[in-house]
């Protein structure tokens, strides 16, 4: 897709359709009033008769009357005063999402109702705006049908209508930015959409191969022989019941422990459970289709580590992915089998389901013996998340303060939404084993927190954990995004690695 900013008034540019966002309460005066006069009424007409208003997300076609235009697509921006960057780029998506099915090959979308709405202005929307294009353009049934009903266009152009725009080249470059932000999200959604007999472990990292091929990052992927011989109990023990053996992906850009301008050496962490049955705490069979996602964290940050590096190669960085299946078999873990950890604690395993934080562990181990100064983990581990906060909002934990700061602001760059939970120490000791160390969960209560708590006992400097249970998945499509995986924290991960881009 081809972008090109446009300094023309939106009635001035030629496009299969224009896309104006309506913010607010439609008024029919300024430039919105002579997109009215031009479309001979349409649009004034589609207002009072209640088709056309500011509700969020909410879309109308019209005829384009004398605009140079096929058609008009009016789309909700909802209160003006509540325009935010998540609804900006929800805004994008949404636009190319209701052309589904249409013969679009340029579309143009007026900035103007957004850019004096959002800290940035035009450069920002721009980048926004084109990130969400991309993303809504996602299609999951790409790969397996041939034909598909009323698919997002394949967009030749996009031109975004900036009149009078002093530096068209500021908000082209915003706009390039986020193209590729919104490619590496699709493409962490494609992964993680895949079906386990297509991803496997092995599968998993060979798509980490073929990324930091591309993209000239070193790659190195440890077998569970020599897991084994690194002392990854935990890593190990999570897949010994499947015929695909685990896989611990790592990823690097830059030397050997080398910091970034922000002074540190950050490691992304993702966990990759390729299919989670469950193990010998075996899940229900309703809904197990979607234990297919449980790797999501994992084709998260194997992507973040691409786009960073199209966008600031030779940034520092860290992606590590351990990548398991947990199945029933003759070799799996037990409930209260006890095993080792890489960093020497010992962990009896009361519940082979609790799986994605012994993988986590061994995995944020490992990160540090990398030379990570500063860490963040991303994993769909708890059901607890999503109860809590639903299918929106993504629950984190930190510590430092300052260092959870930092990722919240980068959250906020982003876009998306996290909500911070507390690490209280207090529920831990319902964690303690007779046998080992500590057991892997500790009952319902407090669940997502006792979770954070198991993780923290494995890493020593500033760290991040970020829940995506609730969010990593749409079970039915919104205007803005289909069904399945919905590429969360991508985003966040890439604006928190190129807060140290030199």
């Amino acid at each position: 897709m081809e972008l090109r900013v446009a300094t023309d008034q939106p009635w001035a540019v030629p496009a299969d359709v224009l896309a104006l966002p309506i913010a607010g309460v439609p008024v029919f005066d300024g430039p919105l009033g002579e997109l009215d006069r031009r479309s001979g009424g349409e649009l004034s007409a589609l207002a009072a008769f209640g088709e056309l208003s500011a509700k969020r997300y909410g879309a109308t076609l019209a005829a384009a009357g004398e605009l140079p235009a096929g058609r008009i697509l009016a789309v909700g921006a909802g209160d003006a005063d509540a325009i935010d960057r998540e609804t900006v780029v929800h805004l994008g998506a949404a636009i190319v999402r209701r052309l589904a099915g249409r013969p679009v090959r340029r579309l143009a979308i007026w900035l103007e109702p957004l850019a004096g709405r959002l800290d940035g202005g035009a450069v920002a929307v721009a980048e926004l705006l084109a990130r969400g294009v991309v993303e809504g353009g996602y299609d999951p049934q790409q790969p397996y049908r041939a034909e598909r009903d009323a698919a997002p266009p394949i967009l030749d152009e996009l031109v975004l209508v900036v009149p009078g725009a002093a530096d068209t080249a500021a908000v082209s470059r915003a706009a390039a930015r986020g193209q590729v932000m919104g490619e590496g999200a699709n493409w962490a959604r494609d992964l993680a959409n895949r079906p386990a007999n297509e991803a496997t472990p092995q599968v998993l990292a060979e798509e980490a191969r073929a990324v930091a091929t591309r993209h000239d990052l070193f790659v190195d992927v440890i077998d569970e022989h020599r897991a084994a011989e690194l002392g990854m109990g935990m890593f190990l023990a999570v897949g010994l019941g499947s015929d695909n053996p685990p896989r611990l992906i790592v990823i690097r850009s830059g030397a050997e422990g080398e910091r970034d301008a922000a002074g540190r050496h950050l490691a992304l962490v993702g966990k990759g459970v390729c299919f989670d049955s469950g193990g010998i705490s075996l899940k229900p069979a309703d809904k197990m289709e979607e234990m297919k996602m449980d790797k999501t964290g994992a084709c998260t940050v194997i992507a973040a580590a691409a786009t960073v590096a199209r966008l600031a190669p030779g940034t520092p960085l860290l992606a590590v992915a351990p990548a398991v299946e947990n199945m029933p078999g003759p070799h799996s873990a037990r409930p209260g089998d006890v095993v080792r950890a890489l960093n020497g604690r010992t962990v009896d395993i009361i519940n082979t389901d609790a799986e994605g934080r012994l993988i986590l562990g061994d995995a944020l181990t490992y990160a540090e013996r990398l030379g990570a100064t500063h860490v963040v983990d991303v994993a769909t581990l708890t059901g607890a998340v999503a109860r809590a906060f639903g299918h929106l909002v993504s629950g984190a934990f930190g510590s430092p303060q300052a260092w959870y700061d930092e990722f919240a602001a980068a959250a906020a760059r982003a876009g998306e939404r996290v909500w911070q939970l507390p690490l209280e120490e207090d529920y831990f000791p319902e964690m303690e084993s007779w046998y080992a160390d500590m057991v892997n969960t500790g009952g319902a209560e407090a669940g997502l927190i006792k979770s954070a708590l198991f993780l923290r006992r494995f890493v020593t400097v500033p760290w991040v954990h970020l829940d995506i249970a609730g969010t990593a998945t749409f079970r039915k499509a919104t205007p803005y995004a289909a069904k399945g995986a919905t590429g969360v924290s991508h985003a966040t991960l890439v604006e928190l690695a190129l807060a140290g881009a030199r």
